[in-house]
């Protein structure tokens, strides 16, 4: 009768197993999913759909349902990620401008938008206009060029002092507000969207109130002036757009590994939106950022990046009419001679790139060891007052930096009036405009040179302290400018040394007197490659990225030599990009599938229990208590427990996990009469033999996991360590000969690879 009624309770229980509990989650916050585990329960739905829809209609209809929603999960992230990057386009041109003046005639416009549309502006001065006034000129009514000198710098010190109360005010919102509402929405987003997508669990990262923060901060401080960008932001951003519609198709919400394959296609979209580069996003996705990337998460990356560049196109927020962000047209091909000072940048790109890297990590660890990490609002408005005192003198560094790198990368025009464009022109000069010979440099060109020198040396100083600080940060732009800057000195040399020493072996053959030989503006885009390359390591998706950037396809050669020669020469010092690195600062629990191991251990010199450690926490089939259950789940925090036929054989029949134990007892213990402490539970087909006094017994065979991942205790640690690569396993049981021996997790696994490269195995925090 026991036994019989054992079978009855069990099948009820069965019924109820799935019902969650607002107190039980499937994974603890800060562990790591068991991508065997979602895959194998994704098949199991799929085949359940599979077989419905052959009942009715209205299944068949359910399965099309189904079928579709990952499409329409992309159309949604692509619709809402373009949306909210046209408009934070839009709002930070607008805000950056702020700093310097308003507009008169509509105080939304932006300092551009404002002088197009005035009727007085003339082509040789695009940049003045009346409609457009700056801060000084409103309030005293006159201009600085129209007052005496004592005036007219009393009137340059307003103006200094006003963009340096702007940029302090925006600045100070931003990090205010990620403070108090969304602390996950500081920083660039990548090193912990790369860690999420390799199955760790970060909850409120990719939450609403982060999304909504991320949106509103990100603007204010890449308005304020800061040495950072958007662009790894609005990757973040577009995870959390991802993540908001995972939520609405159950397909996707309860099963962490295809809501993974969701978010890597929202990645896509986040790169294609930050530079109006579809396809370098969906590579980006691919050999940056992914960690399980199945084809038809390849093809729908590819969908949800076009509809993110389309709904971007459609705003139009750089007013051009056009999707990339530097566009470029450059009327002279390059040479072969060429590629040596192309390489020589690819050689300082990664040379800035070790520089940064490792200047960078060594003060954000100081700020997390330190006192200075108790104060980020302090932090964020110290920097930012410094950089705006520094940067406001110098015209190259006033300025956004985008539009800094717009201008580095453009060619000499003959209507071009930048300071970079003031050569000393021939007079008897009959040639078309777009194909302007090589001329001598004039003074502005020199003028200009000493400004570059400050603004290079300042950006590469500054960046090191700004990248980290409790604010939404990126990367790229920033690394891009200081390549920009110091291509174009390296292509402003190459241009005169061409003009003056022509008769030299190495210009001889391609640059005659009077040619138009050398482009100033494709060395600052080789440059801005080779240092983005240097800092975070990518090659593919850094060409692709650049050329959709700039639409220079023809220069995709010194692009790919630049990127290469990068990532060489900062592979020589370390291999680690500076996402990568700030994983290893922050301890979280990536398998780097890049990272070899080559050492010569073996899976029972990593296994716990070690020598002198306390037995391994196991449950046998069919003589653990439900209180005995309770009490070692409520005594340890391992993610579960491997199942054995008896203390005595430890013969290893399966494994299971904490969460379905935890669920399984609550609904027994709520919903099935006669469970109570004293309950034997079993994990075999059949139920014990027990004295009929005995109560009820609880059956929780199906929670079991009857082929859990096993090696023997000979196994080499590089076998294994591919193992969880490959598979995302979250632990390996040991055995020898079916007898088990312990246990290998992730984080074990982890803290082996860093005491065999002399690193502090206890940096590794998480599960």
């Amino acid at each position: 009768n026991v036994n019989k009624g054992s079978m009855n309770g069990a099948g009820n229980l069965m019924d109820f197993l799935d019902e969650p509990f607002p107190d039980v989650s499937t994974y603890e916050d800060f562990h790591t999913i068991d991508w065997l585990r979602e895959k194998s329960r994704d098949t199991d739905r799929h085949r359940k759909i599979t077989s419905k829809s052959k009942e009715s209609l209205w299944e068949l209809i359910k399965s099309l349902l189904d079928a579709w929603s990952g499409w329409v999960v992309m159309l949604l992230i692509g619709l809402l990620s373009g949306t909210l990057a046209g408009v934070i386009d839009l709002a930070v041109d607008w805000m950056t401008d702020l700093k310097e003046g308003v507009c008169l005639s509509a105080f939304w416009y932006s300092h551009e938008q404002c002088c197009w549309t005035s009727n007085e502006t003339t082509f040789d001065d695009r940049d003045k206009c009346p409609q457009w006034q700056k801060w000084a000129e409103l309030m005293t009514g006159h201009a600085e060029v129209e007052l005496p000198a004592f005036t007219g710098s009393g009137a340059y010190v307003l103006n200094y002092f006003l963009y340096i109360l702007w940029a302090l005010l925006f600045s100070f919102l931003a990090v205010s507000l990620v403070r108090v509402f969304a602390p996950y929405a500081c920083g660039s987003g990548i090193p912990e969207i790369k860690t999420i997508l390799s199955g760790f669990i970060i909850r409120g990262y990719l939450g609403k109130w982060t999304l909504l923060i991320k949106t509103v901060t990100l603007v204010l401080a890449v308005s304020s002036g800061l040495s950072l960008g958007k662009e790894g932001p609005l990757v973040h951003v577009a995870c959390c757009c991802g993540n908001l519609f995972c939520s609405l198709f159950s397909k996707y919400s309860k099963n962490e590994g295809k809501r993974r394959e969701v978010l890597s296609a929202a990645a896509a979209a986040g790169v294609s939106v930050a530079f109006g580069a579809p396809i370098g996003g969906v590579l980006f996705s691919l050999e940056e950022v992914s960690y399980y990337f199945p084809l038809k998460t390849l093809w729908r990356s590819f969908f949800a990046a076009l509809v993110a560049a389309f709904t971007l196109r459609s705003i139009n927020p750089f007013g051009n009419s056009r999707l990339v962000l530097f566009y470029v047209e450059y009327h002279t091909p390059w040479y072969m001679a060429e590629l040596v000072p192309f390489i020589l940048l690819g050689v300082f790109g990664g040379l800035w790139g070790t520089l940064f890297i490792r200047a960078n990590i060594a003060w954000c660890r100081r700020r997390k060891t330190t006192q200075l990490g108790k104060y980020p609002v302090l932090e964020v408005i110290a920097v930012t007052g410094i950089t705006a005192l520094l940067a406001y003198p110098n015209p190259y560094t006033r300025r956004s930096t985008s539009e800094l790198i717009s201008e580095l990368f453009n060619d000499c025009g003959a209507l071009e009036s930048s300071q970079l464009c003031d050569y000393v022109n021939n007079p008897n000069m009959s040639r078309p405009v777009d194909d302007i010979p090589d001329r001598p440099a004039g003074p502005g060109v020199y003028n200009a040179l000493w400004q570059l020198t400050l603004a290079l040396i300042f950006k590469i100083v500054i960046t090191i302290f700004t990248f980290g600080m409790k604010i939404p940060s990126g990367l790229f732009i920033p690394s891009m400018a200081v390549g920009a800057i110091a291509g174009r000195i390296v292509g402003i040399a190459v241009e005169q040394m061409a003009y003056h020493h022509h008769d030299w072996i190495i210009f001889k053959n391609w640059c005659r007197p009077g040619a138009d030989c050398v482009t100033p503006g494709l060395y600052a885009m080789v440059g801005a490659a080779a240092c983005l390359g240097g800092v975070t390591r990518m090659t593919v998706s850094l060409v692709v990225i650049m050329f959709e950037l700039t639409g220079g396809l023809e220069y995709i050669v010194p692009l790919m030599a630049a990127a290469v020669t990068s990532k060489w020469v900062a592979d020589a010092f370390g291999k680690e990009g500076i996402y990568e690195s700030h994983i290893l600062l922050n301890g979280y629990p990536y398998l780097d599938v890049r990272d070899e191991f080559t050492h010569r251990t073996l899976a029972t010199d990593v296994m716990r229990p070690r020598r002198n450690d306390p037995p391994l926490a196991v449950l046998t089939q069919d003589s653990t208590t439900v209180e005995d259950v309770e009490t070692l789940i409520k005594d340890t925090d391992y993610n579960g427990f491997p199942v054995v036929v008896s203390r005595e054989s430890e013969r290893l029949i399966g494994f299971v996990q904490r969460r379905d134990l935890t669920l399984a007892i609550k609904n027994a213990r709520q919903k099935q009469d006669g469970v109570v402490s004293s309950s034997v539970v079993y994990f075999t087909e059949d139920a014990p033999q027990l004295p009929a006094s005995n109560p009820q017994p609880l059956k929780l065979r199906r929670i079991l996991n009857l082929s859990p991942f096993t090696v023997t205790d000979h196994t080499p640690m590089e076998t294994v360590v591919d193992i969880f690569r490959k598979l995302g396993l979250r632990q390996c049981l040991v055995t020898r000969s079916g007898r088990l021996l312990g246990i290998i997790t992730k984080k074990d696994v982890l803290r082996h690879m860093a005491q065999m490269m002399n690193q502090d195995p206890e940096s590794i925090m998480f599960n």
